[in-house]
């Protein structure tokens, strides 16, 4: 890990592995690596890549035969939620980097609506210490752009930034005074650090549990038109444009701001966005079962916008994929559909929801889905994981021919929410290395180690 990543990310005491994987199909993009090869890692960094068959693996190093399995570069999540501190039930730095391990991610930044909120530099040396001792793959926190998320006066970026915090967001609120948005980005310029932001203007979207539209108006529940968001990102991308600073847009969810945003770039505004891969997979028709699971803000729209987002993904307009991993307990979820919390758990499907409906079935190359993977970080100013020799080792094994069904086998997650809950999907991650440490081996899937020379001879 460099200083810089360092300086944004904090790393648990996992040990750094030594290991030899054989005969994988190796896909990075940006390395411009494609084919079936052998790789070494030596203590936790990538030391060698060589054609099959033709690296040798040391004596107390593990090996593994994955012949007919895919290795690429592993993902990062600029956008996930770990509930520490104050709503640990729900989830905590060791269970919800557990279950990021699970889903091949080698990094992770988490959003500040904690209690107490993220707002102050002692609440965020805390909670890298605990990240320090209970991480499983490295871990950034973005701190709050506003005190308590109350959007009435800015925390002290400055002082947040030295401290470690890789970004800001109000995530779960908007900044709904463009004025105290316009303040934070004349701040930023001097603190550094991308404004994150939750698009929604609640004096449309109260009230609302699902979109408004057809199926809102089939099962009588308010809905959130997504004119909630859209307006405000041409908002947003509009102050960006005019003082000069830089925000990302967190979860997009229809056509309408797919194209403000396409137009904000188009006239070079510093702009960067995201989408989640239940707003990719599902629509509005998700809901009229009224599976809470299925409830999430910005809520599930139509195909027009399912599409469009796609759309937005392939052509740059919109530059990551994120999950916004939000886990909530049982006995939060299991409520009446209007009653129940925002939010799904999204780690450990991600990647396989994505390559079943945009790869396999759908308009995306794998190419471009692990590009949009691996990307996010470096919105926050994080390296993006490749296959450079000298470097850590961040890497996902993957059976892309594996079918599995989510949730059979329970989650690393403390919570179950999970849209993708039941559903059979491709693509099963089988093993994470995360800064040069296994951070992840799937149950059934063992590492064998490398044969003792004197009793193979025997």
């Amino acid at each position: 890990m460099t200083r810089r990543q360092e300086q944004l990310l904090v790393r648990g005491t996992a040990a750094e592995a030594d290991l030899m994987i054989s005969g994988a199909h190796l896909i990075d993009p940006r390395a411009g690596i494609d084919g079936i090869f052998d790789i070494k890692i030596d203590d936790g960094q990538l030391s060698q890549i060589g054609e099959s068959g033709t690296l040798s693996v040391g004596a107390d190093a593990e090996q593994l035969d994955a012949s007919g399995l895919h290795l690429f570069p592993a993902f990062v999540d600029p956008h996930i939620h770990l509930r520490t501190p104050g709503h640990e039930h729900k989830e905590d730095i060791e269970t919800g980097t557990r279950s990021a391990a699970a889903g091949g991610f080698c990094a992770v930044l988490a959003m500040p609506n904690t209690d107490p909120v993220l707002d102050s530099a002692p609440v965020l040396r805390a909670l890298r210490e605990a990240a320090r001792r209970d991480a499983r793959v490295p871990v950034g926190f973005l701190a709050a752009i506003t005190i308590g998320l109350g959007g009435a006066e800015l925390t002290a970026m400055s002082e947040l930034r030295a401290a470690g915090a890789a970004g800001f967001t109000d995530d779960g609120m908007p900044v709904e005074s463009a004025g105290m948005l316009r303040k934070a980005l004349q701040y930023q310029q001097m603190a550094g650090g991308v404004l994150a932001l939750h698009e929604e203007d609640r004096s449309l979207s109260a009230g609302g549990s699902m979109h408004e539209g057809a199926v809102s108006a089939l099962l009588g529940i308010g809905g959130i038109p997504s004119t909630s968001e859209s307006i405000m990102v041409a908002r947003d991308a509009a102050l960006a444009g005019y003082e000069g600073g830089a925000v990302h847009m967190q979860h997009l969810s229809c056509a309408e701001s797919v194209e403000v945003i396409r137009e904000a770039k188009r006239l070079g505004y510093n702009v960067t966005t995201e989408v989640s891969p239940h707003h990719l997979c599902f629509t509005e028709e998700a809901v009229s079962t009224l599976d809470t699971r299925m409830k999430m803000n910005p809520p599930l729209r139509t195909e027009a916008d399912r599409q469009a987002l796609i759309t937005g993904l392939l052509d740059g307009t919109i530059d990551c994929i994120a999950t916004d991993h939000a886990p909530h307990s049982a006995h939060e979820k299991e409520v009446p559909f209007e009653q129940a919390p925002m939010g799904t758990t999204g780690l450990e499907s991600s990647f396989a929801a994505c390559y079943t409906e945009l790869v396999r079935s759908g308009p995306m190359s794998i190419e471009m889905l692990i590009e949009k993977m691996t990307c996010g970080g470096a919105i926050f100013g994080l390296e993006i994981p490749q296959m450079t020799i000298g470097e850590s080792a961040n890497l996902v094994l993957v059976d892309l021919e594996q079918k599995w069904r989510v949730g059979a086998d329970g989650y690393e997650s403390r919570s179950d929410n999970c849209a993708f809950d039941g559903r059979e999907l491709f693509g099963r991650v089988l093993l994470t290395v995360a800064d040069g440490a296994v951070a992840y081996r799937q149950r059934s899937f063992a590492l064998s180690a490398a044969p003792d020379p004197e009793t193979a001879a025997q």
